[in-house]
């Protein structure tokens, strides 16, 4: 089973009010945080989306497909689009932001697994019955992913499918993500 992998590394930061995957946790920023959270063997691809030179760069280097997306401002929906469509043929394709700095490579690796134990339904990591990020679905909702218009990701589709939806609990700081300053603070905390 070909399982790809989206890294979503194009939003546009405006609640951060700056460029938040350059921003450090431990001396590393939050897209190399991202980067190494993927667990690569895991993957027939790993397309990385961002509109930053320097995030392209770093996925090149890693052997991961670079996307530009030039227009960020179109939404989320056209990350998801142009990931898809750099994957190429793939059975189920993962979704991970890249602002979620304390999620675990081996979180990833083992909501893959997770997603091979049943891969006719939509695999999250979550906590408490709670879903979060990333997200696999299965080749059947790609037409809905790529219907989607603006700012609407792939909650929207899960949202229409609750019942496909299974949950691998980790805990809850991996699924914490950074939206502001402020927030990146706290995590800062947590991560000591």
């Amino acid at each position: 089973m070909n399982i790809g992998c989206v890294v979503m590394a194009a939003g546009a930061a405006s609640r951060f009010g700056g460029d938040k995957l350059a921003a450090e946790l431990g001396g590393t920023s939050l897209l190399r945080r991202a980067l190494d959270a993927v667990a690569a063997e895991k993957f027939s691809a790993v397309a990385v989306v961002s509109g930053r030179a320097e995030a392209l760069a770093q996925a090149a280097e890693r052997g991961f497909l670079p996307v530009c997306n030039s227009r960020p401002d179109l939404g989320v929906s056209r990350t998801i689009r142009l990931g898809l469509e750099a994957l190429g043929a793939v059975d189920g394709a993962l979704f991970l932001v890249a602002d979620q700095p304390l999620l675990r490579r081996e979180s990833v690796a083992a909501l893959a697994d997770f997603f091979r134990a049943a891969p006719e339904q939509i695999a999250a990591l979550g906590c408490g019955g709670q879903r979060g990020n990333p997200v696999i679905f299965p080749r059947k909702y790609f037409p809905e992913l790529l219907a989607l218009t603006g700012d609407r990701g792939g909650g929207a589709v899960i949202r229409r499918h609750p019942d496909a939806l299974r949950l691998l609990d980790v805990p809850a700081e991996e699924l914490m993500d950074v939206d502001t300053v402020e927030e990146l603070r706290r995590l800062r905390e947590l991560d000591k």
